[in-house]
């Protein structure tokens, strides 16, 4: 139903609009001046405010300019039975969206309000959009073929459809927002926003602020009122991540937040209420935290009616050629390099190594190669790990006794030949020296 404020220093005049308005399905109120209405306008939310000009006191244009260009002020339809060019001009050049004069058609009345209602929503719709780019690039792609992949996979298929709260625990650089990501693609809110806020970027009041909004004036540079990610998430999808960061006091506000999906911007009065899902991620242990009072039980439970754990990287190496090779395709488009594959002993490097930084720092280690690289298969010697470079310099041996084969052998070139000098050398005795060389193939004339 559309919230409408009729201001209008005439009694007879406000009986009357609110009679037949509310007969059309409108929801109506009712202010006698300019003072009463700027102040139900800071209280309440309203669509389209009809907008008397001449009145005692704050009269329509001071009103308008009072007002100025806040995004949730509401349509503004000046209706005036002074009507000159002139007061219409500067209506309109102070925000008015139209103007109409009295004595006015009931249905053309209508029509405008409607006008001006789809009018304001598509412009609040735009700036919540033009937020929500600013705060986040494209999602990226949930790649693999592991075991542990495909367990991720099956589950999202069947919690996603669902409206349920889902915490997602993994090392930092898993992959945890992709997978927040992927819930949100195959969710019935897919058409929504997906919108994400990193709970350990920012200040306790700066957080507040940009999860639930804050109105002008609120705190010192609140210049203008600022829509929060609940409201871009509205229908739509909400991701915190690094929930463990979130401090205590915001901690209750979320929780009512998600109880109810009630909240007020900061410096407001006003209760908003949204629809989203949360989804909430973080790289601690909640339970040992909540033991320490550091994170609320409440919030855990409410948070954690889906659980998922992403394994890191070196627990799924299967995943490794796939990520790879996708992030391969990423940065040479992004750069507009010709690479078209990864080499055999690039990708065992690859394979060889830990990532203490997860899929993100497989992603840096991709894109620096793809930077330096000047082929079109991209080698060991574009990457930028240790066992990139053991490879690259034919020091990397298959296995321990290769090592042991080698130092042997080259001992005994230095020695000339010389067992005994080669096994003091090597700190054995000369029959251990013996039998290594019979285990290695080693005949006495080779040595």
């Amino acid at each position: 139903m559309i919230k409408v404020l009729a201001i209008d220093d005439e009694e007879r005049f406000r009986r009357l609009l609110k009679k037949e308005l509310s007969r059309k399905g409108f929801s109506v109120e009712t202010v006698s001046d300019g003072e009463s209405a700027f102040a139900m306008l800071k209280s309440d939310e309203y669509d389209v405010a009809l907008l008397d000009i001449v009145m005692p006191g704050t009269d329509g244009i001071e009103l308008l300019k009072k007002i100025g260009n806040d995004p949730a002020t509401p349509a503004i339809i000046v209706l005036t039975g002074m009507a000159t060019v002139e007061t219409a001009v500067e209506a309109m050049r102070n925000g008015a969206y139209d103007y109409i004069s009295k004595p006015y058609k009931l249905d053309e009345l209508v029509i405008v309000i409607n006008r001006a209602f789809e009018y304001r929503r598509l412009k609040i719709k735009n700036l919540l959009l033009e937020q929500e780019l600013a705060r986040k690039e494209s999602p990226d792609k949930f790649v693999g073929k592991s075991g542990q992949f495909k367990d991720i996979l099956t589950l999202i298929g069947k919690i996603a459809p669902t409206d349920s709260s889902v915490l997602i625990h993994g090392e930092s650089g898993t992959g945890k927002e992709i997978v927040a990501t992927t819930i949100w693609q195959y969710s019935k809110r897919n058409n929504a926003p997906f919108t994400a806020l990193n709970c350990a970027a920012l200040s306790e009041n700066l957080i507040e602020s940009e999860l639930f909004g804050h109105e002008k004036g609120a705190f010192t540079n609140a210049h203008q009122m600022k829509y929060g990610i609940v409201e871009v998430a509205d229908k739509g999808t909400l991701f915190l991540d690094e929930i463990a960061e979130l401090p205590l006091g915001l901690q209750a506000k979320l929780l009512r937040f998600l109880d109810s999906g009630e909240f007020r911007r900061v410096g407001s009065n006003k209760t908003l209420k949204v629809d989203v899902r949360a989804i909430a991620a973080t790289n601690k242990d909640l339970s040992i935290l909540i033991q320490s009072g550091g994170f609320r039980h409440d919030l855990y439970y409410r948070l954690n009616v889906i659980n998922i754990n992403v394994p890191p990287l070196r627990e799924r190496s299967d995943d490794i050629p796939d990520l790879a090779n996708h992030f391969l395709r990423k940065y040479s488009n992004k750069l507009s390099k010709n690479i078209a594959d990864i080499s055999p002993q690039a990708l065992e490097a690859l394979n060889n190594y830990r990532w203490p930084g997860n899929v993100r720092e497989l992603e840096n280690v991709v894109e620096r190669a793809v930077i330096i690289c000047d082929s079109q298969t991209l080698g060991v010697e574009d990457l930028s790990i240790p066992q990139a470079s053991l490879v690259k310099n034919n020091t990397c041996y298959s296995s321990l006794e290769e090592v042991e084969r080698g130092h042997i052998l080259k001992v005994l070139t230095e020695t000339e030949g010389n067992q005994s000098r080669a096994s003091q050398i090597l700190g054995i005795d000369r029959k251990t020296l013996y039998l290594k060389l019979r285990k290695f193939g080693i005949d006495d004339a080779n040595s």
